[in-house]
């Protein structure tokens, strides 16, 4: 086809001429919704049906600009997923030198964002996935049994594999209230769609804030509505994810179980959520005195999840998160 600069004057009529650019000539027609994420390589993966979009970007090259990492989220245009998860040199970034500081061998670092293009901490199943994917394209080995730290916002975390998946030493949990909550067994009160009151709430640190909310029966946890995000008063000042939490019935084999549904910050509702499922064993575990048992098996909607509290050298009791992840796909933005 010749050119729009070159093609023949069309013959006169009184019609008005049609101005528009031709079809090859239209700006942008090939220019893809992807930006500097054209060519690049990713891979889809989920634990227990939390699920991610992640790349490899070892120099920290990508800008990653939120609108961006919402567009590769979006289930209808885009990839899908509750995050974008980067695999990025922790020697490339700023939060990467600082955990160099600490663990001169966590070479890579877990650069996560959620789906709305935001700056999170932590994610407790993203961990597993970003491992599992490390391994997969041959940037890390893990053989079963052997251990790999990385680097996140919220500090290294060391990640064993084992012969389901891998478990995370996600580090300490605590109370974001401090010792006020653990006297009065609540700081907060919550209100979602599906609850006809108010319900109290305790707010526990895993690196990342969580509000946990206990109620009595399953039919109430089926209920809730949380496509909106329920009210937290007070809220925390970065946010919070927000936990709702049934206790199951015992097997008097020595571990706990719970359901758990999740209103995860900057989200919406997930399949899953590490750190949360770890928050509402720390809560439900603390309600039930000191009886109640040191490991959890969490149940979400996209799967089951075990919880363990261990005493660590560092005189605290850490948390340790076990469960599968999994690489469903792989592709390039095009």
């Amino acid at each position: 086809m010749t050119s729009a600069q070159t093609r023949p004057a069309p013959p006169h009529t009184d019609r008005p001429q049609d101005t528009r650019p031709a079809p090859d000539t239209v700006p942008g027609a090939d220019a893809g919704p992807w930006g500097e994420l054209r060519g690049r390589d990713f891979a889809k993966g989920h634990g227990t049906g939390n699920d991610f979009v992640l790349l490899t970007d070892p120099h920290a090259e990508l800008a990653l600009d939120a609108e961006l990492v919402t567009l590769a989220c979006d289930r209808h245009r885009g990839i899908g997923g509750d995050g974008l998860i980067r695999a990025v040199r922790s020697e490339a970034i700023p939060e990467g030198r600082a955990v160099l500081d600490a663990a001169p061998d966590a070479e890579w670092f877990m650069d996560y964002r959620n789906n709305d293009g935001s700056v999170a901490e932590m994610c407790g199943n993203g961990v597993r996935v970003f491992v599992h994917y490390l391994v997969q394209r041959g940037l890390a080995e893990v053989p079963e049994g052997d251990v790999l730290r990385i680097g996140t916002r919220a500090g290294v975390k060391t990640v064993a594999r084992t012969d389901s998946g891998y478990a995370v030493d996600m580090g300490p949990w605590t109370f974001l209230d401090g010792e006020a909550a653990r006297s009065r067994g609540s700081d907060a009160v919550v209100t979602a769609e599906g609850l006809k009151v108010p319900r109290p709430a305790l707010s526990i640190g895993m690196g990342n804030p969580h509000t946990v909310v206990a109620l009595a029966e399953g039919e109430k946890l089926d209920q809730l509505a949380l496509h909106t995000a329920p009210v937290v008063r007070p809220e925390p000042a970065d946010g919070t994810n927000v936990e709702f939490v049934v206790p199951g019935d015992g097997d008097d084999d020595g571990v706990g179980r719970v359901r758990m549904r999740v209103h995860e910050r900057g989200v919406g509702e997930t399949q899953s959520c590490g750190t949360g499922a770890c928050a509402a064993a720390a809560a439900t575990r603390f309600w039930g005195g000191a009886a109640a048992p040191d490991q959890w098996l969490v149940q979400v909607p996209g799967g089951v999840v075990s919880v363990t509290f261990v005493p660590a050298p560092d005189g605290a009791e850490h948390v340790v998160l076990a469960g599968p992840a999994v690489l469903v796909a792989e592709g390039t933005f095009v």
